[in-house]
């Protein structure tokens, strides 16, 4: 499940508007912008910086905005200082929320967040209210390569892959969440193409929504979220219905 919804939402951002394109940049450019504080300008040298190029360049981020971006974080024109926090909580139907985010303007992020929780029938909680409803774990997409099953599975345990599968043309890897930055970068080296490597919150079980009107207010509060600037990932465990292919 876990596999299947991450790709179609890769391909549903790949294939978005120009308005959802304008927000995708702007996250990652954050991401990068923090990365680079961090660990320096030089993806040979920053694995995190690395890992999010190659995340720009699957959500078709041009290079030029990119190189600006480093560029730019790196000297003296971002005065920008981002903090990392995370929100949780409940939507409807007792669907349990993580939300991170990074942010400027911690209160008026807070704000946001608790806003969209009482707006669409949730309730934000404490810190520790749900998270323990899910586990950190390295999450690494890849397109299928030519190779057989056997060669792949071969290749994603040399990496340092816990676990694997293929569904629909593309590849899961599960690995550690303090490995993903190595292993997606052994992964490159075997010949893979990496879609994206991050940390998740993979939920431990999921809840299934029958109600129309949970589902409607469960999509817009998803909705809100990830159109909020300040809106890194959200997690959650809704048993989302399967999207039809628009083939």
């Amino acid at each position: 499940m876990s596999g299947h919804s991450k790709w179609a939402n890769i391909k549903r951002k790949k294939e978005a508007t120009d308005a959802v394109k304008a927000k995708i940049f702007t996250k990652i450019g954050r991401e990068i912008t923090v990365a680079v504080k961090e660990g320096g300008p030089d993806p040979d040298n920053n694995a995190r910086l690395r890992d999010l190029i190659a995340k720009a360049k699957s959500n078709n981020v041009p290079n030029d905005n990119i190189d600006r971006v480093i560029k730019k974080a790196a000297g003296d024109g971002d005065k920008n200082s981002y903090e990392n926090n995370v929100y949780e909580g409940y939507g409807p139907g007792g669907v349990a929320v993580i939300v991170d985010c990074l942010t400027d303007n911690k209160n008026r992020t807070a704000g946001d967040i608790r806003h969209y929780f009482d707006k669409f029938g949730g309730n934000m909680g404490t810190t520790g209210c749900v998270s323990f409803m899910f586990t950190q774990k390295g999450i690494i997409v890849m397109e299928e390569a030519c190779k057989d099953e056997d060669k792949i599975m071969e290749d994603c345990f040399e990496a340092g892959a816990l676990d694997f599968k293929i569904e629909d043309g593309v590849i899961e890897v599960e690995t550690e969440p303090t490995e993903v930055s190595a292993a997606a970068e052994k992964l490159r080296e075997l010949g893979y193409t990496v879609v994206s490597a991050e940390m998740e919150q993979v939920p431990s079980t999921y809840t299934k929504l029958e109600d129309e009107e949970l589902i409607k207010k469960m999509s817009l509060l998803l909705e809100h979220l990830e159109e909020n600037d300040d809106v890194q990932n959200v997690w959650h465990n809704w048993d989302m219905p399967e999207e039809p292919d628009e083939d």
